[in-house]
């Protein structure tokens, strides 16, 4: 039987700094140990209520329909388009890296005519051109990734909606790495439909893929000519089991929304603002201690995530042994890049419970000690410092 803690460290929690998943505060793990309800019973119908007044606020709407979506954020990517998109409906993404090339492939999927602006993977999008491509293409569906987690790029949303109005377009948008942790207004920006993951900012473990969709939205989901494509991910269904109806449609995972409940609790008591702060705070942090060591940052400031940082992997270091170092010397995880990046970034997560000072210097000090047995010399204990200071 396996114990909770080896003398190797397999079992004792890692410090969980790459894209995701992030660490979950004790109140979470405790949260999701509750005993388990029937999926119907009364006490878990209420939990669900008070789950989706909790995610109004953190996404900063009013929308009635609210609701984690009963899987991981692809779950939640798919219930996005699939029910928002039918057969020969003009859709436009932006695609500046694999979560945007993912939505498209999904939009193909659904049988959807798919027009793709495309910036190199850690640049932003040319607007000019998404505007452009969106009065030849008059979509039905504008789709684009808030914060690109394969490469660490933040789009603006606000100029994206300008340009949606033009073309009477909905705007689908992909928060998974930016809710609870970067200002993401729904309701002031105008998002009509916006899904993320429990995993990331929220500290939550995954599985469950919060999803609130617009008043307009959901009206052209109601007048759609044809059926969703998925049974399971179709709102128009499972809205009528967290709707007042409360009419069974599958069976909730119920451990994962207790987890749920407890990681919005934490993210409301503190404070949107004051989290946004955090992240940000972090962010620089990690910024200064990256430069210090000689190294740099991938993207350009003006679009960095503040939850997600690459970092670019210097001439003649190993991208696998600096990664395998720090998980085994230090018990910490960082991500490598995807698709064209891989091998020449790192992904360092600060999400939710994960970013923290402390988890920032633990971080800067091992990266120094992986980089030095690499042959890569900075500065002794300069990032560490550089963070502290910042």
């Amino acid at each position: 039987m396996m114990s909770d803690v080896k003398p190797d460290g397999r079992y004792s929690e890692r410090l969980l700094m790459g894209p995701g998943p992030s660490n979950v505060s004790a109140r979470v793990r405790e949260a999701i140990a509750r005993p388990l309800l029937g999926h119907l019973d009364p006490d878990f119908l209420s939990l669900m209520s008070e789950i989706q007044e909790l995610l109004r606020q953190v996404f900063l709407t009013s929308n009635r329909l609210t609701l984690p979506v009963s899987g991981t954020g692809s779950a939640g990517m798919e219930a996005a388009l699939v029910n928002f998109l039918e057969p020969d409906d003009s859709v436009l993404v932006g695609v500046h890296g694999v979560f945007g090339q993912r939505m498209a492939e999904v939009a193909r999927r659904c049988r959807a005519r798919v027009e793709v602006v495309e910036a190199p993977f850690g640049q932003p999008l040319d607007l000019d051109e998404l505007r452009s491509a969106a009065r030849k293409s008059n979509p039905r569906v504008v789709a684009v990734v808030h914060a690109e987690t394969s490469t660490g790029v933040l789009t603006p949303l606000e100029p994206v909606r300008r340009i949606c109005d033009e073309t009477g377009s909905l705007l689908l948008v992909d928060a998974v790495t930016s809710l609870a942790g970067l200002p993401l207004r729904i309701d002031d920006w105008g998002l009509d439909i916006a899904y993320s993951g429990t995993q990331k900012c929220l500290s939550c473990p995954p599985g469950l893929a919060p999803l609130t969709v617009s008043q307009r939205a959901a009206e052209r989901l109601a007048n759609r000519k044809s059926r969703v494509q998925s049974w399971y991910l179709d709102l128009s269904m499972v809205q009528n089991y967290w709707g007042s109806e409360r009419t069974y449609h599958h069976t909730a995972p119920i451990s994962m929304n207790y987890a749920l409940l407890a990681a919005l609790q934490e993210a409301v008591e503190e404070g949107l603002e004051e989290r946004w702060r955090r992240h940000e705070r972090n962010h620089l942090a990690l910024v200064a201690g990256i430069e210090a060591m000689g190294l740099r940052m991938y993207v350009q400031p003006k679009f960095r995530l503040w939850s997600l940082n690459t970092v670019t992997i210097p001439e003649g270091v190993d991208d696998e042994r600096v990664r395998a170092r720090l998980l085994r010397d230090f018990n910490l995880e960082i991500g490598g890049g995807l698709g064209s990046l891989k091998g020449r970034v790192w992904r360092v997560g600060l999400m939710g419970e994960s970013s923290r000072m402390r988890n920032v210097l633990y971080f800067l000090h091992g990266l120094e000690r992986a980089l030095a047995a690499e042959g890569f010399h900075c500065p002794p204990g300069g990032g560490v410092q550089a963070a502290a200071t910042s």
